[in-house]
C-alpha cells in the first residue's frame, strides 16, 4: 500500500496550529492539543492499519513555519509484519527560523523475517530546536522471536542551514552479524537514540544532568556526545521498552526546563 501524510503548521498570535493537512489511507491525524492557549500544538500520526505489511510505502511531510512549536505522537508501537519484498518509510522534516519538533515515536518491533527501511531528512533553518527519538527492539521478545528479523535499516540525516551536520545510519541485519558483540547491541535486546539540538552555546549543564538522571537507571548502558553543533546525542541500550520510552520523555522534559 502507498501512504503520505502531510502536515503544515503555523503560528496565530503566539500558538501554533494546524494550517494545513493531508493523509491517505490506513495513515490518519489527529489534534490531541489538550491547552489551546499554550504556544505548543500536539498531533497524533495514526493508522487503521495493525502493522507494517510487505510493500508497504510511507510517506511523511512535515513544515513548520518560523517560531512555530509542533509535538508529534505514536498511536502505538509500530509493528513490522513478516514480509518477503519489503516495506519503506521517509520522513522530510523542514523546519523554518526559531521553530521546535519533539518526535518521540513508539518502538519499532520488526516481527520474523520483516525487511524495513527508513529515511528521515531534517532540514533545520536558525534558533531551531529539534528533539527526535527512535527506538528499535529485538522483536516479539515475549513470543520468542529475538533478532529474527531479516533487516532493519534506518538513515537520519540532520542539516542545520542546509549543511550536514549528523547522519546516523542504524543496520541491523541479525543473519549477516554478530548483533551481541562489542560494538553492537552487546548482549542487550532494545536500542534507543536521541538527538537533541539547540541554538544554545553551552549544553555541559544539560549533560550533567542527563548524566546524573541515567545512572539512576536499573539495567541499561548508556553514551551522551555533544553534537557538531549545539546539542547532545544519547544512546542508550536496555532490555525493555517502556523504561525506554521512559527515559526518552524524562530526557526531554530535562531539556525543555526553560519552556
Amino acid at each position: 500500500m502507498i501512504a503520505a501524510l502531510h502536515i503544515h503548521a503555523a503560528l496565530r498570535g503566539k500558538a501554533t496550529y494546524l494550517k494545513r493537512s493531508y493523509f491517505s489511507p490506513p495513515l490518519k491525524l489527529a489534534d490531541i492539543t489538550e491547552n489551546r492557549s499554550q504556544k505548543s500544538l500536539h498531533l497524533m500520526q495514526m493508522s487503521s492499519s495493525p502493522g507494517i505489511l510487505d510493500n508497504d510505502q510511507f510517506e511523511i511531510r512535515i513544515e513548520l513555519e518560523e517560531n512555530c512549536h509542533l509535538q508529534l505522537h505514536t498511536q502505538s508501537y509500530q509493528r513490522l509484519f513478516t514480509m518477503k519484498m519489503g516495506a519503506r518509510q521517509t520522513m522530510t522534516v523542514n523546519l523554518a527560523a526559531g521553530a521546535s519538533f519533539i518526535y518521540l515515536p513508539h518502538p519499532a518491533v520488526p516481527q520474523a523475517n520483516s525487511i524495513f527501511t527508513t529515511r528521515n531528512k531534517i532540514y533545520l533553518a536558525q534558533n531551531c530546536r529539534l528533539i527526535w527519538g527512535d527506538i528499535i527492539t529485538c522483536g516479539r521478545k515475549l513470543n520468542g522471536e529475538i533478532f529474527e528479523f531479516s533487516k532493519y535499516h534506518a538513515v537520519t540525516e540532520v542539516l542545520v542551514e542546509n549543511r550536514l551536520v549528523i547522519k546516523e545510519n542504524i543496520c541491523l541485519i541479525p543473519d549477516a552479524m554478530t548483533i551481541n558483540a562489542i560494538g553492537q547491541l552487546e548482549g542487550f535486546t532494545h536500542q534507543a537514540s536521541l538527538i537533541f539540538l539547540e541554538g544554545r552555546k553551552d549544553c555541559s549543564a544539560l549533560t550533567r544532568e542527563a548524566t546524573l538522571f541515567l545512572e539512576t537507571q536499573g539495567e541499561i548502558i548508556f553514551g551522551i556526545t555533544a553534537a557538531p553543533v549545539s546539542g547532545l546525542l544519547v544512546r542508550i541500550l536496555g532490555n525493555k521498552s517502556e523504561q525506554l520510552i521512559n527515559c526518552l520523555k524524562s530526557l526531554t522534559k530535562i531539556f525543555t526546563t526553560e519552556d
